[in-house]
């Protein structure tokens, strides 16, 4: 079997060399990152015919599939990567300050539209919640890239207890924060810190870029600058002192993805790392791209393809996939028409199925192949091949809200901005040339200041992110992106929960049509305990951004949401029951030993009661893991191409520091 060298590969891609010296096992010549993120050519290789034979077969190209199916053809095996999304490739995928608009692009686009509760009083009371839908959006994104296509960038480091919790759960020492540690080091390209730095722990040879915005970009607008002079005294409060100097002190505050500060769950005002590369969005689209350009005869991506179950033979041994070709088949996409008839094909794995098509598709697709709750699988005329409790229970996210102010004068950086790209015969958008040469405000996701805080000294780590953004934001609902520059004296504070205590969500089939959207209710504060702590914690983020306002009434004229009239802890409690939202879905499969009657998966990724299939995405892990969910998936998906080619080879795979997939011998 040949196998390819990640760390060659990888410095082969940053460094552009030439074919000579970077070729091995025929593979062909390497591009550029730059040469990555301009091309535009599709990755889908020749029609599909009615049965083909792979290694592995791969469903979904996010964080977890996206890497996996890379990996697993750099290690010479030949795989086949589903993707019921096309590769539309635009100014909303490219921009990072357009991701709102990506998330609402029809082309990337999936629409799904969830619950919050079981109660229709309490529902109704959220103004974002649709009757006709029975919901509130919930953005997913279906394209090459799946959700790092448009979603905010954001890559924060997990805490370790996330990593120790695994660890403890499943009984294998090899979860454990210090050992995981080398994934994220091996995954990332940090272009924010001297590679001299080395007991950061950032990894400089990965295929991941990782920048952080130009800090000094807040300074261009006397507003701003008086914002972030009023978080960071803020964050420095109960250290006493004033506080001096703030551009110097933001460049070198904290990095939340520093391992020193890691390993002591730092807080303060930070840097906020994101995954762009030259001001663009970079993701797993990118390194999907150098990888097949560098081996087309190993990865084979499919896009429209959309899965409908995975096939089972008579031991529950995963054998393949059954697939629909066309576009916008699934109906949380705002395209789909009745299809006439899709394509159907069938795809063999001689190896192992591999499902990373996230927290709502995962379980669907599960449920779907008979592998389930037996009454939610015989209530829709499922056979039962595989009764698993866990599947689609247990899900997670965390819990936003937002408070919305109105300066006493327009932001002068917002002067000219549209966040959008540009039309025929409009006025130019001065960021947007500005863009254009690798600059400005475009560059980043619009967070321009963060705090990291506990809500409580309780806490035995910080769990509110409190970041800054221009214009007005107040969570998901059709059309939310037109209206977020559409007033330039607005300014939001976003306020995120990390390690929320329920447990109760839960997704399930809304009928056996595989083009069906899953029927989502998260259960907000109604189940697990620490409901009341959770609820606690978000009216300490809303107190916490009301004294930051507080020191700046100079530029602050109001508050406009939710209002002064919202004052006393039960009035912003309401609040935030009524208007809170999530979008980092995840624990819908949760790993854990098979005396976990709620388990689906083992340490090793495996679905319960099968052979040949595993679960690589968010929905494994057992407890919502850090803030920002991307980068634990992202080392997710590492860890598991490590355990998979282990399985296959039989040897002992590591992986060094200077990052690569390692198979028994290679390094």
């Amino acid at each position: 079997m040949a196998i390819l060298s990640r760390r060659r590969f990888l410095q082969a891609c940053g460094a552009g060399v030439s074919a000579a010296s970077a070729l091995t096992s025929g593979c062909a010549p390497f591009i550029t990152p730059d040469a990555a993120q301009r091309s535009g050519s599709s990755l889908s290789c020749a029609q599909p015919t009615q049965r083909e034979t792979f290694d592995y077969i791969v469903v979904g190209s996010g964080a977890g599939g996206g890497p996996l199916a890379a990996n697993l053809a750099l290690a010479g095996f030949h795989v086949l990567l589903l993707e019921a999304g096309g590769e539309e490739e635009n100014y909303d995928y490219q921009v990072p300050a357009f991701h709102a608009r990506a998330s609402e692009d029809e082309r990337l686009a999936w629409n799904f539209f969830v619950r919050h509760y079981e109660d229709d009083v309490q529902q109704r009371r959220d103004e974002k919640f649709l009757p006709a839908r029975d919901g509130v959006l919930y953005p997913r994104c279906a394209t090459l890239g799946g959700c790092t296509a448009h979603n905010a960038m954001i890559l924060i480091y997990p805490h370790n207890s996330d990593w120790d919790h695994i660890a403890e759960v499943t009984g294998d020492p090899s979860w454990t924060a210090e050992r995981m540690r080398r994934y994220f080091e091996r995954l990332e390209r940090c272009e924010y810190v001297a590679a001299s730095e080395t007991a950061s722990r950032h990894g400089f040879e990965g295929w991941l870029p990782t920048n952080v915005a130009d800090p000094t970009l807040m300074f261009r607008d006397e507003f701003l600058a008086i914002l972030a002079l009023a978080m960071a005294q803020e964050s420095l409060a109960t250290s006493g002192g004033p506080v001096t100097r703030v551009p110097q002190r933001l460049e070198s505050h904290l990095d939340p993805n520093d391992w020193r500060l890691v390993r002591q769950s730092g807080e303060g005002v930070c840097k906020t790392p994101l995954c762009t590369h030259g001001g663009r969005r970079f993701g797993t689209r990118e390194y999907l791209r150098r990888v097949r350009d560098a081996c087309p005869a190993q990865l084979v991506v499919r896009t429209h393809a959309l899965a409908t179950r995975v096939l089972l033979d008579e031991s529950n041994r995963a054998t393949g996939v059954e697939y629909l070709s066309g576009e916008a088949l699934y109906r949380a996409d705002s395209r789909h028409t009745a299809p006439l008839a899709p394509q159907r094909f069938t795809a063999s794995a001689t190896r192992e199925v591999l499902l990373c098509a996230g927290a709502f598709n995962t379980p669907q697709l599960l449920m779907l192949s008979g592998i389930g709750p037996r009454q939610e699988l015989e209530r829709h005329g499922i056979a039962v091949k595989v009764e698993l409790a866990g599947v689609g229970a247990n899900l997670q996210d965390r819990y936003e809200v937002c408070v919305v102010s109105r300066m006493k004068a327009g932001f002068s950086l917002m002067k000219g901005m549209t966040l959008r790209p540009p039309s025929p015969g409009a006025p130019p958008d001065p960021q947007f040339e500005e863009w254009l040469k690798g600059k400005g405000p475009y560059t980043t996701n619009g967070a321009v200041i963060s705090l990291i805080k506990r809500s409580s000294p309780r806490q035995p780590e910080p769990d509110l992110f409190i970041f800054g953004l221009l214009g007005s934001f107040k969570g998901y609902f059709p059309g939310y992106s037109e209206g977020i520059a559409r007033e330039d004296d607005l300014f939001t504070w976003a306020i995120l929960k990390a390690h929320t205590h329920n447990t109760g969500g839960r997704l399930k089939l809304r009928s056996s049509d595989p083009l069906d959207m899953p029927e989502v209710n998260f259960h907000y504060f109604e189940q697990g305990a620490g409901a009341d702590d959770d609820l606690a914690a978000v009216v300490e983020g809303v107190r916490t951004v009301r004294r930051i306002t507080a020191r700046c009434q100079a530029v602050t004229a109001e508050e406009v949401f939710p209002g002064e009239a919202v004052e006393t802890d039960e009035q912003i409690a309401q609040f935030i029951k009524d208007n809170a939202w999530g979008h980092h879905a995840c624990c819908s499969c949760k790993m854990g030993p098979a005396s976990d009657s709620l388990a689906v998966t083992d340490n090793r990724f495996r679905v319960h009661g099968t052979r040949n299939l595993r679960v690589v995405d968010a929905s494994v892990f057992p407890k919502i893991p850090g803030f920002f969910i991307a980068s634990a998936v992202y080392m997710l998906s590492e860890k598991a191409s490590d355990v998979i080619i282990e399985d296959a080879s039989g040897a002992v795979a590591t992986a060094p520091a200077s990052g690569f997939v390692a198979q028994g011998n290679l390094r």
